[in-house]
C-alpha cells in the first residue's frame, strides 16, 4: 500500500510541473518561416526574440479562457496535493481520498475545456509561418489531462490501510 501511494504521489507531483511546464512555456504551436522557427504559446510569440502574441479581437476572449483554465489547473492540482498529504495524515483508517479525488477531477476539467478551446481555435492558425504544428507544452497538456484523471479516479477509489 505504501508503494502505491508513493507512486501516486510521484505522478501527482510530476503532473504538477508539467502543468507548470505547459503553462509557462511559448511552444504550444511551432512554424517554420524565411527568419527561422517561430513558436507561439499561451503568452509570447518567439522567434529570435520574444514579442506579445498577436491575436485578432476575436479570438483573445478564446485565448483569455485557455490562460484561465490552465492557471486553475496549476491551482487545483496544486491544492488536491495539499489535501492528500493532510488526508494522508488526518484520515482514518478504511477512509477513501473522496476530497482529493474531486478536486484532482475538476484539475482535469480544468484542462480538457482549455486544451479543447486552443485546439478547436488555435490549431493551425499560423498564417506566417509553413509547416506548422503542435509543439511540446500541447503534447505536454495532453498528457497532465490523463494523468490527472487516472490519478482522480485512483484517489476517489483509493482506502487509506
Amino acid at each position: 500500500m505504501l508503494v502505491l501511494l508513493a507512486g501516486i504521489f510521484v505522478v501527482h507531483i510530476a503532473t504538477v510541473i508539467m502543468l507548470f511546464v505547459s503553462t509557462i512555456a511559448n511552444v504550444w504551436m511551432v512554424g517554420s518561416s524565411s527568419t527561422g522557427t517561430i513558436s507561439t504559446g499561451l503568452w509570447l510569440q518567439c522567434n529570435k526574440t520574444c514579442i506579445q502574441l498577436p491575436v485578432s479581437s476575436q479570438d483573445e476572449a478564446s485565448l483569455k479562457a485557455v490562460q484561465a483554465f490552465m492557471i486553475l489547473s496549476i491551482i487545483f492540482s496544486v491544492v488536491a496535493l495539499v489535501l492528500f498529504i493532510i488526508q494522508l495524515f488526518t484520515l482514518e483508517k478504511g477512509k477513501r481520498f473522496y476530497m482529493t479525488g474531486a478536486v484532482m477531477l475538476v484539475c482535469w476539467m480544468c484542462i480538457l475545456i482549455a486544451v479543447s478551446i486552443y485546439t478547436a481555435r488555435f490549431t493551425g492558425t499560423m498564417g506566417y509561418s509553413t509547416n506548422p504544428h503542435h509543439g511540446y507544452c500541447f503534447i505536454l497538456a495532453w498528457i497532465c489531462f490523463c494523468f490527472s484523471f487516472v490519478i482522480g479516479i485512483l484517489y476517489l477509489v483509493l482506502r487509506k490501510k
